[in-house]
């Protein structure tokens, strides 16, 4: 990633009642995201939270993914015409709402 990539994050709130499908995640949405977004994505990330900030506490977040992009164009002219499809298919990986954060790469 270099300076002044666009970069989307979704961060899917965790909680004790929270369910976040993974397998889902990584075997049809990933895939889902890379066919419709193709050469837009210049990096993509997924993690799963595994802890707060004190040991043993619950992570404040289920699971972080991030795509990044040359520019905010690039974002704005690959992502909107799928934003629907691809919005409605988070509905079968959990029953969070996820917050999307759209930033420019600094460093």
């Amino acid at each position: 990633m270099h300076k002044g990539m666009i970069k989307a994050t979704l961060f899917f709130p965790g909680g004790e009642d929270d369910a976040f499908d993974m397998d889902y995640y990584l075997n049809k949405h990933v895939p889902l995201i890379k066919r419709l977004l193709g050469k837009a994505i210049k990096g993509l990330t997924v993690e799963k939270g595994v802890s707060g900030g004190a040991p043993g506490s619950m992570a404040p977040f289920i699971a972080v993914a991030g795509l990044y992009f040359d520019s905010m164009d690039a974002f704005q002219d690959y992502f909107e015409p799928y934003a629907g499809e691809i919005m409605n298919d988070l509905m079968n990986i959990s029953d969070s709402k996820p917050l999307l954060l759209i930033s420019e790469i600094m460093q």
